[in-house]
């Protein structure tokens, strides 16, 4: 199989876990090992159900407990078994842990306005959105190379871990990758292998995509 044809139409799930209580409370998690919520395991429960239709071929999963309940479900459904990773762990924020939004804002105010800048910053002492993005994307690349064409992989992270491994996957400066937004609890992002290689089909979705009819398909 010549280079130009090999994996097309790979598709990469990349799906946020389900509600937390430090999410309810604006509680920064970073890397804290943090359970689902009641209501956080009926939303993974709900995702599962959507997602299996899109009948995945691996499952690749954060080996925090909130990321592993999630993918639990999606396994649960479709018989897969699960690859845990801690390459897929959220960015690990140091002192901003178990902090809330503002807390973080009256006690580390210049950080946490340079971080919102788009400046590289250690939050916390913690680690740079680069650095989660060296270690998180080629766990997602490297299960996806594995994949039959056609296949689907679905990965199961954090909402910050997610968005920089998409921003580098898809080559985009890291001062873009902001640009992204957030996932809400248990959506997904969905990269497609076209022509040209990865490009994002979905993001922030809680639906299954639909088929893009028209000229830029």
């Amino acid at each position: 199989m010549n280079g130009t044809k090999r994996g097309r139409g790979r598709r990469i799930v990349l799906w946020r876990h389900g509600q937390t209580p430090w999410n309810l409370e604006s509680r920064f998690q970073g890397s804290t090992d943090i359970e689902l919520t009641a209501e956080g395991i009926a939303q993974a429960r709900r995702a599962a159900r959507l997602l299996a239709s899109l009948k995945p071929d691996a499952i690749v999963a954060s080996d925090l407990q909130r990321a592993a309940a999630t993918a639990a479900e999606l396994a649960t459904v479709t018989g897969l078994g699960i690859e845990y990773d801690a390459g897929l762990r959220e960015t690990f924020a140091g002192v901003w842990q178990g902090l809330t939004n503002d807390e973080i804002m009256a006690r580390y105010g210049e950080e946490y306005a340079a971080w919102k800048r788009g400046e590289p910053v250690r939050r916390g002492g913690g680690e740079l959105e680069t650095e989660t993005a060296d270690r998180a994307a080629p766990v997602v690349l490297r299960h996806a190379e594995l994949l039959p064409d056609d296949g689907t992989l679905v990965v199961v992270s954090h909402g910050g871990a997610i968005r920089t491994a998409i921003g580098r996957i898809l080559g985009l400066e890291s001062h873009h990758w902001e640009s992204l937004g957030g996932l809400a609890n248990c959506c997904w992002s969905i990269l497609g292998e076209g022509a040209r290689g990865w490009r994002l089909m979905e993001h922030n979705a809680g639906t299954l995509p639909e088929p893009v009819l028209g000229d830029d398909d």
